[in-house]
């Protein structure tokens, strides 16, 4: 398998350019398992269509009336961003027309929203993550999670989306910044592709991403820490020792631009429970679950700090949960400070 290079060769010179380059279309296709019915391809492909209208808008929100609040609150209590609303409306809308998916869990909506004569997957999403750095031109993404329809021949229940992490099927994540970047896993490796704007298509970047094995970041808003519980704090401690691996705290306060940073280069993204809010901030379904189906497909490891965010079953689809996720050493390390005093 290959991994990062974060210098990679130059292409030989000569030949077809064109043969040298991988589409998304293509990609998808070409691991398509033989006998596969191309739904989830398919899907995937709807999804990264649905990137393509988001990036648009992100790079022009400050030329329209994307920037700034909607003026509606939604169910998390958090007031909404213009492009919070445009992203789940182009994703609702791309989904729900696609003949693919039965129901699609939102972040924006109170309720799950169910497709008539709807496909045999359903998906969980936040539309778009970190959008309180919309105004800032901060990189914010969406998030994404696939799960199979236990009785494609009976309407969708709650069996269906109140499941664990481990039932995902594919899960993934579009990046928007310098450049628009998809990554995803469908349990074959994560690969990454980035949106060629000339082209309008996503063109693989790196196949079967690991997270290095030397790691140079750790994600935690130290602004909190005296909130937190001592087992996380104590990684942190541990974290800045002389005798522990050199590592740098970068923390964007974007779930996907922090996960994406520590995938590349090595580390671990945090977002720990505290005193007022013990189980965090993020959701399990749409956010946890999916960055740790990735984070294990890259070698990696998702925790509320306790237990795999895999084996946790939501009993809400919002329901919240600690998240800490990224390389497997650090995450086993923070787990162990988090379960004994002295990190054995």
């Amino acid at each position: 398998m290959s991994t990062f290079d974060p210098d990679p060769p130059a292409p030989a010179v000569g030949g077809n350019p064109a043969d040298q380059l991988i589409t998304i279309k293509r990609f998808l296709a070409d691991r398509q398992p033989a006998g596969a019915t191309g739904n989830l391809t398919g899907l995937l492909y709807d999804i990264a269509l649905a990137g393509k209208l988001i990036s648009s808008k992100t790079r022009r929100a400050g030329l329209t009336d994307m920037l700034g609040r909607s003026g509606v609150t939604n169910v998390q209590g958090e007031e909404q961003k213009s492009l919070d609303v445009y992203a789940d409306q182009v994703i609702a809308g791309l989904l729900g027309k696609s003949g693919k998916v039965c129901a699609l869990v939102s972040e924006e909506q109170p309720e799950v929203t169910v497709f008539e004569d709807g496909g045999p997957y359903v998906v969980t999403c936040d539309p778009l993550d970190g959008s309180s750095n919309i105004d800032a031109n901060v990189s914010i993404g969406t998030i994404f999670g696939v799960f199979r329809r236990h009785d494609p021949d009976n309407g969708p229940t709650t069996e269906d989306w109140l499941r664990p992490g481990s039932d995902l099927v594919a899960a993934g994540y579009l990046l928007y910044s310098t450049s628009t970047m998809l990554v995803y896993s469908a349990g074959d490796g994560v690969h990454a592709f980035t949106l060629d704007p000339e082209a309008g298509e996503f063109l693989l970047t790196w196949s079967d991403l690991e997270f290095p094995e030397d790691p140079s970041y750790y994600s935690f808003n130290l602004a909190a820490s005296a909130h937190w519980e001592r087992g996380v704090e104590r990684f942190v401690d541990w974290a800045n020792r002389d005798d522990t691996p050199t590592m740098s705290q970068r923390y964007i306060g974007s779930a996907v631009s922090d996960f994406h940073r520590n995938l590349l280069h090595g580390g671990i993204f945090a977002y720990p429970g505290t005193d007022e809010e013990p189980a965090g901030k993020l959701r399990l379904l749409y956010e946890g679950a999916p960055l740790a189906y990735l984070a294990e497909q890259a070698g990696g490891r998702g925790s509320d700090s306790r237990e795999s965010l895999l084996d946790l079953v939501p009993t809400d689809i919002h329901q919240r949960t600690p998240v800490f996720v990224g390389a497997r050493g650090l995450v086993e390390r923070l787990e162990a400070f988090v379960a004994g005093p002295d990190g054995d």
